[in-house]
């Protein structure tokens, strides 16, 4: 019989290495990678008790896979959370989590500060359904208390929010949501769950790109729905076995080495985040500079009590405008352009010609978006080699911001 782990409460490096690992009779090392579509039954009897739920055998891997599983269980264990399911991206997840709640008629408030995609859902997805889509400036508990005056199905937000690192304050949110009967959906892929745990905050429902940190090194796509056993067996589910967002048990497989190193990785990535932040609010031509355990970024106390550390991107406007801000990531030899991020690479990217440019000028305008605007995750290259970089890419869109002042 394979061992099991103790039966006392681990730590999250402890769980990334070993939380959810089930060994086949071979007794491997590493998780089993199960490639395959389809699985074989002992006979038509036990087919048909399995069919009818009677019986516990895997059917087919669009309905659940024992790689995926095992990355289900670890991802669930290491978010505190009762089960979790796997998609094929992080937008899969967040279309799964809304779409299997909400039917014709709901309403949902939602954060205006939102990634495009998840914006777009929101703003023009849910209406074409006979949905309410009602957005809210996601720091404003006024705005949130107004908006949830009447009955809501769902409220969707992201803290810190993408790009910006706008916070949300989840308890107080939580709590006005719940009185208006609504489920919570926290999109926590800025903070990872080792720096911020959304259910002990008051949300029922969290979302991630696994894309993002937890292969972190631009491998795979894939996404992740947690929540309460009760939710997610009765409602997501069905949506997902039905609708088909699965993850293949390779992607699996390569999250789930990828989440080895994640405490490693996320650690290292925050230190030199922080000290990128303090490099850039000196620069002459960086005319702000975002990171949320500065000082000086506008809900750091929050940031403080909601999260144990600052993140691993930083977020910054150069005085020139998109002309400065194209010569700035044009200038970049180490630091990469593109629209990732969390990835062990360092990667900028301009929000306004990219990530946000569908949302429009006028809702860019009202999340603080300008054609300045710079995303920088930050990546394991040492720190000073980045700065270096930033440092030589910043001279060159020097030019720019001497032209935009005169």
């Amino acid at each position: 019989m394979p061992k099991s782990l103790p039966n006392r409460p681990l730590r999250p490096a402890t769980l990334l290495a070993r939380g959810g690992t089930m060994r086949s009779n071979h007794d491997e090392t590493a998780e089993a990678l199960f490639l395959t579509s389809g699985f074989v039954y002992d006979s038509a009897e036990q087919a048909e008790a399995t069919f009818a739920g009677t019986a516990t055998h895997y059917q087919y891997s669009r309905f659940g896979n024992p790689t995926v599983a095992m990355l289900e269980q670890r991802l669930a264990l290491l978010e505190g959370a009762e089960a979790c399911r796997m998609t094929a991206t992080g937008m899969a997840a967040v279309h799964a989590a809304m779409l299997s709640h909400l039917k014709a008629g709901d309403r949902v408030v939602a954060s205006r500060a939102l990634f495009g995609s998840c914006h777009w859902i929101v703003s023009t997805l849910l209406p074409r359904y006979g949905i309410e889509s009602v957005f809210v400036d996601g720091g404003d508990l006024a705005q949130w208390e107004r908006a949830l005056a009447a009955p809501t199905a769902m409220v969707l937000l992201e803290t810190p929010s993408n790009p910006m690192l706008d916070l949300v304050d989840l308890p107080a949110v939580a709590a006005l949501a719940h009185k208006a009967g609504a489920v919570v959906v926290v999109d926590n892929v800025f903070a990872t769950p080792l720096l911020q745990k959304p259910l002990t905050l008051g949300a029922d429902v969290v979302v991630y790109s696994c894309t993002k940190h937890m292969d972190g090194q631009g491998r795979v796509l894939g996404g992740a729905v947690l929540g309460s056993k009760t939710w997610v067996d009765e409602v997501l589910q069905p949506f997902i076995r039905n609708t088909g967002p699965s993850l293949s048990p390779f992607n699996a497989w390569v999250i789930l080495k990828g989440l080895e190193t994640l405490a490693l990785r996320v650690n290292a990535m925050c230190a030199s985040a922080a000290a990128i932040a303090d490099f850039l609010a000196g620069r002459p031509e960086v005319a702000r500079a975002l990171y949320p355990f500065r000082a000086d970024h506008p809900q750091q106390a929050l940031a403080r009590a909601q999260m144990t550390g600052g993140g691993t991107v930083v977020t910054f406007e150069l005085a020139g405008g998109k002309d400065a801000a194209f010569r700035f990531c044009n200038a970049l030899r180490l630091v990469d352009v593109s629209n990732n991020l969390g990835d062990s690479k360092s990667l900028v990217t301009h929000p306004a010609t990219t990530t946000h440019m569908r949302i429009g000028a006028e809702e860019r305008a009202r999340l603080g978006i300008t054609d300045g605007t710079i995303r920088l995750s930050v990546g394991l290259e040492d720190v000073a080699d980045l700065i270096e970089d930033l440092t030589e890419a910043l001279e060159a869109a020097g030019g720019a911001v001497a032209r935009a002042a005169e």
